[in-house]
């Protein structure tokens, strides 16, 4: 990809995690945009009630990955890592 690609790409998938922040924060939680891989893996922070929540990963996978991957179809998975 070059550098405007990518502007773009990340463009996008900071639309999407901002179209879902509100659902996540209903609940007390929040998602953050970390990275982008050269293997189209998105890298998230999921923060406040959704950092330790056992339903994070469902969360994460059934919700935030399904909408990523239909907004973006390139999108292969997002992927959720601790920044702490």
């Amino acid at each position: 990809m070059n550098p405007s690609q990518d502007l773009e790409l990340i463009q996008k998938i900071i639309n999407v995690i901002n179209q879902i922040r509100p659902y996540l924060e209903a609940d007390g939680g929040n998602i953050q945009f970390v990275n982008v891989t050269d293997e189209y893996v998105v890298n998230v922070e999921l923060q406040g009630a959704c950092s330790h929540c056992a339903m994070s990963t469902m969360t994460l996978k059934n919700g935030v990955e399904e909408a990523m991957r239909k907004a973006i179809p390139q999108i292969k998975s997002v992927e959720a890592i601790n920044m702490n």
